[in-house]
């Protein structure tokens, strides 16, 4: 059987039709013209039925086959999470412990993960006696730190390795009694914890 028209034939838009949405674009379309022009040119001229659908094929296979996988622009994405930082646990990164100068005279000591720090005005400390007790003021001694320029908060004083600050109860605790503990910290690479308040239960 021969062909002297293309009426029958599928067009550039039949064939984008078939593509996945992300990839059916203006962009598909013209090339797809582009490839098969000379094709539907030929089939004016007579080329056999067959023969058109062998060159068909050999342009659509791979055509599917990309359209199958993944699109390149979200395998990159994959890929470039696969390869960004995690960051660590808070208790990786900012370990402290509690320790008993002296009757009344506690210290909070933090042991920072390299290439982390914490921030000065982020301390902040208070006594409760209960759950439903109010905040009770804790005096803190808080050293200088390093003072640097913050990505997100600006200038800033910074601790870096390790930092004890004293604290001094301006009350007795009771049997319930602990420490609300306050601290923000950041990695250096870019990465900001939020804001920490825990409790520290004081033994009687």
């Amino acid at each position: 059987m021969m062909y002297s028209s293309t009426e029958s034939c599928p067009t550039a838009l039949d064939l984008a039709a078939l593509m996945p949405a992300w990839c059916s674009n203006d962009t598909l379309i013209r090339e797809l013209r582009k490839l098969f022009q000379p094709i539907t040119g030929q089939l004016s001229m007579g080329i056999k039925l067959p023969v058109y659908l062998l060159t068909l094929m050999s342009y659509l296979i791979p055509i599917v086959a990309w359209a199958q996988a993944d699109p390149p622009s979200f395998r990159n994405f994959s890929t470039l999470d696969s390869t960004q930082r995690t960051p660590l646990s808070l208790e990786q990164a900012f370990p402290y412990y509690v320790s008993e100068v002296s009757p009344g005279k506690m210290r909070v000591t933090w042991n920072l993960a390299e290439g982390h720090y914490l921030y000065r005005h982020a301390f902040n400390f208070s006594l409760k006696q209960s759950d439903d007790s109010d905040s009770i003021t804790v005096e803190a001694v808080i050293p200088d730190g390093l003072k640097k320029i913050d990505q997100f908060f600006g200038e800033i004083e910074a601790y870096y390795g390790r930092v004890s600050i004293d604290l001094s109860l301006t009350t007795v605790p009771g049997p319930d009694a602990y420490l609300v503990i306050e601290y923000q910290g950041c990695a250096d690479w870019g990465f900001c914890y939020p804001p920490q308040q825990t409790p520290f239960k004081l033994l009687p």
